[in-house]
C-alpha cells in the first residue's frame, strides 16, 4: 500500500478505542514504517501530531489486562521514534552513498526510506509535537529522537541541530514537571522514564538548564512509587506464598507472588534504578532550595524502614546468608530466592546513589552545614544504612560511594555528643542476656556495633557504658554455634570496646573493664579470635594502660598483670598449628600455634611497657621463646625478637634498654640459646680444628 494511503487508514485508526493490546502493537508498528517512509514533512509532522492525541493509543485501560501502561504505552512510544530516528540515519547514509557512485557513473536504486535528511526529518516531526498534545507527551518524543540520532556514540545531527534538540528536550521537560498536577499519574513516571534515557546523551550545558527542584521530588517518588519499587511493599505478597516442607522453606515460580516479582523486576524504571539514580543525584546536588532535600532524605527513610520491616515479617529473614543453601529447597535457591535478591541489591544500589549526593551536598551547603541540621541529616543517612543493612551485609558494603557517605556521615555525627546518643538509643539492641538467634537480629546488632565503635570520643563516660559496653558485652561473653557471623559480631563487640577503653575520659571504665576483657581474650582465644586479632586486641589493651594514657598513673602495675595472665598460659597452651584464618587484606597469614602466638603477643607488648620494667620482662619473654616446642615457630619468634630490637618499633629511651640487654646484659645468649646459655647446635669451628667436648663452647 503507497505511503499515503497508509497514512490515511492510520490516522483512521487512531481515532477508534482499540481494546486488544494486539492491534495496538500492530498500529504503532505501522507507525513506525510511516515514520520512516514519509518523504513530506507536513505529513510527518501531522503524524506525530496525531500520534499524540489519539484514543487508540493513550485512552484505553491496561490494567485489566495486567500490563503496565509505563511500559506499554510510553516506553513503546519512546522506543518508535528512537527506532525510526535510526532507520533515517541509516537511510541518509545509504542514500548519500548511492549519489557519490552516481557521480562516478554507477547506476543506483531508488533512494531508501523518506529520502529526509536527520535535520530535516527531526524539524519535521518535532513540528508536531504542537499545543494540542501535553508537554510531557513531547519529552517522549524529543528524548525518542536524541536517542536514535546521538546514543551509542552516533553523530546524526549537525551540532547546531543536537543542541536545539537537547534544549526542546529541558524545556519541554520543565515545562512538563511545572503541569504535571493537571496530568494524569502515569505523566510523572513518563516524563521521568523519558529524561533517564536522555539525561547521559545531554551536555553540561544544557543539563544546568533543568528545574531541579521539581524534578528531584518527581524522580524519587517515581523510583520508589508505584512505578518503581512500590515503597517495598512488593516484599509484603511474597510471604503468603512461602511454604515451610520439613526443615526447608519453598517458594515455587508458578505462585503469583513470584510471577508478580517477575514483573516488577521488568518495569522500565526498576530495570534503569541505577541510571535513574544518577538523575536523582544530579538533582539533589543541583536543587536550590535546601527543604527538598531534606524532604527527599525523609522519603528514603521511609522507604527503607518499610522495607526493612517487610523483611522482618518474612520467614526467609531468620536464615543467615550463608545457611540459605541448607534451608531453602534447590528451586527456591536457585530461582525464585535469587530473582528476589536482585531486585533488593539493585534497590541497595540506587538508595546508596542517592544517599551519596545527599552526603556530599550535606558538606558543601551552608544550610545544611549548620550545627542545628548537619548532624540530624547525617544521623538520618546512618538510619538508612541501618535499613539497608540486611542487603549490604551481604558483601554489599565495601564499596566506594557506600563508604563515603557511611564514614562522612559517622564523622559529622561523632562531633556532636547529643545526637549521638540520641542515634544510638534509637537504635541500641533490645536489652538482653544471650546472643539473639534470629538472623535479621544478629545484622542489626552488627550493624550497631560497627558504628558504634566510631561513636565514643565525645560522649560521656555513662553513656559509653550504657550505650556501647553493654551491648558488646553480650557477644564478649555470650556463647553462639561457631559461624562467620557470629566471629563478625564478636570481632565487633571487641572493637566497640577498645575504642571506648582508648577514649581519654573512659580511664575509670578502662580500670574496671581491662581485667575482665583480658580474661574474655583468652577465653575465646584461638576458638573466636585468630592469632593476628587477639595479637592486635592485646597491644591495644596494653597500650591503653601505659604512657601516657593516664590509666598508668593510677594503676601502674595493671599492664603488667595482664601480661603475667598471658605469661601463665603459655606452657599449657596447644603447640599444634592454627588453621589459617583469611585476613581483611587477604593475604595468607603465617603459621601459628596457639603457644607461639601467646609468646608472640608479649613479645608485641615490650614497646608498650614503662620503662622500669622494660628489662626485666625482656628477660622473662625471652625465656617464653624457649618454651615453644615447634623448632619452626621458635625460630620465627626469635626472628620476631630480633625485628623489634632491630626495627625501629621501640622509642629512644626503650631501644637503648634493648641494645644494653642485649649486647652486655645476655639477651642475646638467653634469646638464641635459652635459658641454659647453651647452643642449640654445634658450634662453629674452624675446618680441621679438634673440639675438645668437654669445654662448654661459646660463640
Amino acid at each position: 500500500m503507497p505511503a499515503d494511503s497508509l497514512l490515511n487508514q492510520v490516522l483512521a485508526d487512531y481515532q477508534t478505542r482499540v481494546h486488544d493490546e494486539r492491534q495496538r502493537e500492530r498500529l504503532l508498528g505501522t507507525t513506525l514504517t510511516l515514520l520512516t517512509e514519509l518523504t513530506n514533512p507536513l505529513n510527518l509532522s501531522l503524524l506525530t501530531s496525531q500520534l499524540l492525541t489519539a484514543p487508540a493509543i493513550w485512552h484505553h485501560d491496561l490494567s485489566s489486562a495486567g500490563l503496565d501502561p509505563l511500559e506499554s504505552i510510553c516506553q513503546r512510544v519512546l522506543s518508535v521514534f528512537n527506532t525510526a530516528a535510526i532507520h533515517v540515519r541509516r537511510a541518509e547514509i545509504e542514500n548519500e552513498d548511492r549519489r557519490l557512485a552516481l557521480g562516478f557513473g554507477i547506476r543506483t536504486s531508488s533512494p531508501t526510506g523518506g529520502g529526509l535528511t536527520c535535520d530535516e526529518w527531526a524539524k519535521a516531526v518535532v513540528k508536531g509535537a504542537d499545543e494540542r498534545s501535553s508537554r510531557w507527551q513531547h519529552v517522549l518524543v524529543l528524548a525518542g529522537i536524541l536517542m536514535g540520532f546521538e546514543g551509542d556514540g552516533k553523530r546524526g545531527l549537525p551540532s547546531s541541530m543536537r543542541r536545539n534538540l537537547e534544549s526542546a528536550v529541558v524545556t519541554a521537560a520543565n515545562l512538563a514537571l511545572k503541569s504535571l498536577d493537571k496530568e494524569p499519574r502515569l505523566a510523572r513516571s513518563a516524563v521521568v522514564l523519558a529524561l533517564n534515557w536522555a539525561f547521559p546523551l545531554l551536555s553540561d550545558l544544557s543539563k544546568e538548564d533543568f528545574h531541579c527542584d521539581a524534578l528531584l521530588s518527581v524522580a524519587l517518588q517515581s523510583l520508589l512509587g508505584a512505578d518503581g519499587f512500590q515503597g517495598g511493599l512488593f516484599l509484603g505478597l511474597v510471604g503468603s506464598d512461602v511454604k515451610q516442607i520439613g526443615s526447608l522453606l519453598e517458594w515455587p515460580e508458578a505462585t503469583g507472588t513470584y510471577a508478580a516479582i517477575q514483573r516488577l523486576a521488568s518495569r522500565p524504571l526498576v530495570q534503569s534504578a541505577g541510571p535513574l539514580a544518577n538523575l536523582i543525584s544530579f538533582a539533589v546536588s543541583r536543587t536550590r532550595d535546601h527543604r527538598i532535600v531534606l524532604q527527599a532524605q525523609d522519603d528514603l527513610v521511609s522507604f527503607t524502614k518499610s522495607l526493612l520491616n517487610h523483611w522482618r515479617h518474612l520467614q526467609f529473614s531468620r536464615i543467615d546468608s550463608a545457611d540459605e543453601a541448607v534451608f531453602l529447597t534447590e528451586g527456591t535457591f536457585q530461582v525464585t530466592y535469587k530473582t528476589l535478591w536482585r531486585i533488593l541489591t539493585n534497590i541497595l544500589f540506587a538508595v546508596i546513589a542517592v544517599m551519596r549526593a545527599v552526603t556530599a551536598r550535606s558538606l558543601l551547603d551552608p544550610h545544611l552545614k549548620r550545627d542545628s541540621v548537619a548532624p540530624l541529616v547525617a544521623a538520618k543517612t546512618l538510619r538508612v544504612y541501618r535499613n539497608l543493612s540486611f542487603i549490604s551485609s551481604r558483601g554489599n558494603n565495601s564499596f566506594q560511594v557506600y563508604l563515603f557517605s557511611y564514614l562522612t556521615s559517622i564523622d559529622i555525627l561523632a562531633r556532636y555528643p547529643e545526637p549521638t546518643v540520641a542515634f544510638l538509643k534509637e537504635t541500641l539492641p533490645p536489652a538482653a542476656s544471650s546472643i539473639p538467634t534470629h538472623a535479621l537480629d544478629r545484622i542489626l546488632d552488627l550493624f550497631y556495633l560497627n558504628t558504634a565503635e566510631h561513636l565514643p570520643l565525645h560522649i560521656s563516660p555513662d553513656a559509653c557504658e550504657e550505650l556501647i559496653i553493654q551491648p558488646a558485652i553480650t557477644y564478649l561473653s555470650g556463647n553462639a554455634p561457631h559461624s562467620k557471623r557470629v566471629v563478625e559480631l564478636f570481632e565487633a563487640a571487641h572493637s566497640a570496646v577498645l575504642s571506648v577503653l582508648c577514649c581519654p575520659q573512659n580511664g575509670p571504665i578502662a580500670i574496671k573493664m581491662a581485667p575482665f576483657y583480658a580474661d574474655t581474650l583468652l577465653e575465646f582465644f584461638p576458638s573466636h579470635i585468630s592469632p593476628r586479632q587477639f595479637r592486635l586486641a592485646f597491644s591495644t589493651l596494653m597500650q591503653i594502660l601505659s604512657p601516657p594514657f593516664p590509666v598508668s598513673g593510677t594503676q601502674p602495675d595493671l599492664g603488667e598483670t595482664l601480661l603475667e595472665m598471658v605469661r601463665l598460659r603459655i606452657p599449657f597452651a596447644r603447640h599444634e598449628l592454627l588453621p589459617a584464618a583469611p585476613e581483611q587484606d587477604s593475604s595468607p597469614s603465617e603459621p601459628m600455634s596457639e603457644q607461639s602466638a601467646l609468646v608472640l603477643t608479649l613479645i608485641d607488648a615490650l614497646p608498650l611497657l614503662a620503662l622500669n620494667i622494660v628489662e626485666a620482662w625482656m628477660t622473662v619473654v625471652g625465656s617464653c621463646v624457649h618454651e615453644i616446642t615447634d623448632p619452626f615457630l621458635k625460630e620465627a619468634a626469635k626472628q620476631r625478637f630480633w625485628e623489634l630490637l632491630g626495627s625501629g618499633e621501640m622509642d629512644v629511651e626503650r631501644a637503648a634498654i634493648g641494645v644494653a640487654w642485649w649486647g652486655t646484659k645476655g639477651g642475646r645468649e638467653l634469646v638464641l640459646f635459652g635459658p641454659k646459655g647453651q647452643p642449640a647446635q654445634d658450634p662453629f669451628v674452624m675446618s680441621g680444628a679438634l673440639v675438645d667436648e668437654t669445654v662448654p663452647s661459646k660463640l
